[in-house]
């Protein structure tokens, strides 16, 4: 009889925090290997069934770049075997990568071109192991680092790792348009047009989590109207998602400053696909004040 295996595959641009995420997944009680060679992957798979493991991370970049092309399909092969794989795929944008590295002085795996020691600039090996990684990207759950702090990344990863497996999963993110679009969402829906609390004297220091702010919201026809239209939107499309063998899908809502408008709807869109989806929440800029901890890159 086979053993009952979970896998999670982590994979993704150096630099975007994949080791934290590994280690989340340690303390989490998974097995984990880091730069797993995807020739071994199979072989690997098959000796954790053999020693009865359950729950297994493995890490994988950039650094195996001859032979990731190997992935996806075997992928979908331990898939047809009867193996649980999850794949995370850990994003960020280009200046947030050279940033991380400037400052911890590494270099980038794709760096080096040849043995004859030439090398790349950095920004040009951040976008060949961007290209390198394509494929792989489109069939995993993304994750945008490029905003967020480590303790962040762990949270999200637990939180993604503890849903169903064989059921589809709504992610419903907010975020500050000020700060850039989160690289891993699915949709992004903008609600900037919509009445603000910040203009709200008694309103101003709450967020879309309080109920003044929700009275508020709640009591405007536009931000009614914006509510149905989106659930509609996201309902209407949900069963094709489904058959289209999709884990996650991160709706993003964003406003100014990622603390009223986004967040309310984003928590009432959760709260009412909660009944009959699974959902996950989660507020970027919000998330960023409620986990404090002093300035860090997320590495590797």
């Amino acid at each position: 009889m086979r053993n009952l295996l979970e896998i999670v595959l982590i994979t993704g641009m150096s630099g975007s925090g994949k080791s934290i995420a590994l280690h989340s997944l340690e303390d989490a009680g998974y097995y984990c290997v880091d730069n797993l060679p995807p020739e071994l992957l199979s072989p690997f798979v098959a000796l954790q069934e053999q020693r009865g493991a359950s729950k297994v991370a493995i890490a994988m970049d950039g650094r195996s770049a001859t032979s990731l092309h190997s992935v996806p399909e075997q992928l979908k092969q331990l898939r047809s075997q009867g193996v649980a794989v999850r794949s995370l795929f850990l994003d960020a944008k280009t200046d947030t990568l050279v940033r991380r590295f400037s400052e911890t002085r590494r270099f980038h795996p794709l760096s080096r071109i040849n043995a004859s020691n030439q090398h790349r600039t950095l920004v040009d090996a951040i976008e060949a192991e961007r290209e390198l990684l394509c494929e792989i990207r489109e069939q995993a759950h993304v994750l945008d680092t490029s905003m967020i702090r480590s303790s962040q990344l762990q949270g999200y990863v637990k939180s993604l790792v503890s849903a169903p497996i064989n059921q589809l999963t709504l992610v419903f993110e907010s975020f500050a348009f000020k700060r850039g679009v989160p690289l891993d969402a699915d949709y992004v829906f903008d609600v900037r047009m919509l009445p603000n609390p910040h203009y709200e004297s008694g309103l101003r220091h709450l967020t879309g989590r309080d109920d003044g702010v929700a009275n508020y919201l709640r009591s405007q026809v536009e931000v009614n109207d914006m509510f149905n239209h989106i659930e509609h939107f996201i309902s209407h499309w949900l069963h094709a998602l489904v058959r289209d063998h999709r884990s996650y899908v991160t709706v993003a809502i964003g406003c100014t400053g990622g603390q009223h408008r986004s967040v309310y709807l984003a928590e009432a869109l959760a709260l009412s696909f909660s009944k009959r989806w699974n959902t996950l929440k989660r507020h970027r800029e919000l998330d960023v004040k409620t986990r404090p901890e002093p300035p860090a890159a997320l590495v590797s």
